[in-house]
């Protein structure tokens, strides 16, 4: 069974962020993939919905599948994101074989860009396993949430000739010496910057960048940290869910 499987980035959440590449790539779709993450995050299934109103084609379909349950504390966590993202193919697989018809084009949407810490694209390569599909897949590259921290913030990610580091708050604390001059730091619940920076280096924060809910601070780490953990604690509270990313520079 031949299908046409597009993984399409569509920009951290500014429905404006789309880029045409995206939109051209909506043009034929048959059917839009979506994962149902529950109630709590109904706002963001609500923004890939005003997308695809505003560049699906009229009659498109879409097909949602419930996000499958994951211990967000594990023992052993890349077993765990392993096992997880094993689940959520399997899904996808039963859609694929039911919903479209060979030569059909099914997409994903992706918030931010497919290739940035997301993992979409390794639940494609467990669908490219499967004997029965042949899949022919596409990737369309997207605005980054790095991208638009930095921007909203109207800032570089780096000083003159310094590299960036793109990590997680759990990698955070394992960052080498010398690539910690400019860190972009995702998926961090813990707010890991308050244990590993210098009380004198200096942090950009984002919350919801790029749409109407955005929240933005910066400054010393002495100086904002706290004022961070509360915004972030009361956005999630208010919210339901939080999304938020920071570059943390090193000050000499």
């Amino acid at each position: 069974m031949r299908i046409t499987l597009r993984v399409i980035g569509i920009g951290p959440g500014n429905p404006r962020q789309i880029t045409l590449q995206a939109i051209d790539a909506f043009a034929d779709v048959d059917v839009f993939l979506l994962l149902d993450k529950g109630s709590e995050k109904q706002s963001l299934a609500a923004l890939r919905h005003e997308i695809l109103s505003r560049h699906a084609p009229e009659g498109h379909r879409v097909v949602e599948v419930a996000d499958p349950p994951r211990d967000r504390n594990p023992y052993d966590y890349r077993s765990e994101v392993t096992r997880w993202h094993a689940a959520r193919a399997a899904l996808f697989t039963d859609v694929l074989r039911t919903e479209l018809p060979a030569g059909g084009v099914a997409a994903f949407l992706v918030w931010g860009d497919p290739a940035l810490y997301d993992s979409t694209l390794r639940i494609v390569d467990d669908l490219s396993a499967q004997p029965d599909l042949d899949l022919d897949v596409e990737v369309i590259p997207g605005v980054t949430s790095a991208s638009a921290l930095t921007a909203a913030h109207r800032i570089t990610a780096n000083r003159v000739g310094e590299p960036v580091h793109i990590t997680t708050g759990r990698r955070l604390a394992d960052t080498p010496h010398g690539a910690d001059a400019n860190q972009i730091v995702m998926l961090d619940g813990d707010l890991a910057f308050r244990r590993t920076a210098r009380p004198d280096d200096h942090i950009w924060w984002g919350a919801y960048v790029g749409t109407d809910d955005e929240i933005l601070i910066s400054g010393r780490v002495a100086d904002v940290g706290e004022q961070i953990a509360a915004a972030r604690e009361e956005a999630r509270r208010r919210i339901g869910w939080i999304m938020d990313i920071y570059l943390l520079r090193k000050m000499h």
